[in-house]
């Protein structure tokens, strides 16, 4: 239920809540001449004429842009009235607090750029992968972190289209394996290492030995391990082994990146 209560000065009446009167002990500012006066002294009835009724002093209290409009009227208009001395409660003499948008915006700015940052260093051989126009700047930024970027490891985009095992017809003591793998990725990947497994007749096995890309690549070919294997290309491997220590009949190829 809304009270009325009437300025003392320039006795514009207002409607007012309870709970605006109990907020600040009863104090509340005029929204005509910007007086801060007793409002539960200034209390009328109901039903008495009400003189210029104006809109509730809460748009004098909490409107900051019109708070120096309301104290240059009460000056002007009201010389020679008295005023009550009562100092202004605090809320009322607190200013606006400066803006922080600016602060905040620079700190956010510099959190993203530290958060790429990051990203970049911790995905550095994908984003040089798949943007190669990135390699130059990452290749700069690691030279000062001291790090590398190395090829990408794609098992899974990495095949053996074909292998197979035979004697060799100079020595029966050579076995050649021939395999040639495929990088089905879109960009260049590091050549696998191979796990070769010779079986018997019941399929266990007898001999297994790791292969390491300079163990199977040509001489001339080996030289270009560091450029990985080229997107969409083939390498085809041509592996002599010593199969003097083994009765094998059977085999199993594998391919995979060691951690």
């Amino acid at each position: 239920m809304s009270l009325i209560t009437r300025c003392k000065v320039c006795a514009t009446a207002f409607r007012v809540q309870r709970a605006q009167l109990s907020a600040r002990g009863g104090k509340v500012r005029c929204g005509k001449c910007g007086t801060v006066f007793d409002g539960v002294a200034g209390l009328v009835e109901e039903g008495a004429e009400l003189a210029r009724m104006e809109p509730s002093p809460q748009l004098g209290l909490f409107d900051p842009s019109r708070r120096a409009a309301y104290a240059g009227a009460a000056q002007g208009r009201n010389a020679g009235i008295p005023v009550d001395e009562t100092p202004l409660p605090p809320f009322l003499l607190e200013t606006e607090a400066p803006s922080r948008s600016l602060l905040w915006g620079v700190l956010a700015f510099f959190a993203a750029v530290a958060l790429v940052a990051q990203a970049a260093y911790r995905y550095r051989t994908e984003v040089a992968a798949l943007v190669p126009e990135a390699r130059p700047g990452l290749a700069w930024a690691c030279g000062l972190l001291q790090c590398q970027i190395p090829l990408p490891r794609r098992p899974e985009q990495m095949s053996i289209d074909s292998s197979d095992l035979q004697a060799d017809g100079r020595s029966e003591s050579v076995i050649v394996l021939n395999a040639v793998l495929h990088n089905r990725a879109a960009f260049p990947q590091e050549y696998p290492s191979l796990e070769l497994t010779l079986t018997d007749d019941a399929d266990q096995p007898v001999l297994r030995r790791v292969l390491a890309p300079a163990d199977y690549l040509e001489p001339d070919r080996a030289a270009l391990i560091s450029q990985g294997l080229a997107p969409g290309a083939e390498a085809a491997l041509r592996v002599r082994l010593d199969g003097s220590r083994s009765r094998a009949i059977g085999y199993r190829l594998y391919l995979f990146f060691p951690r």
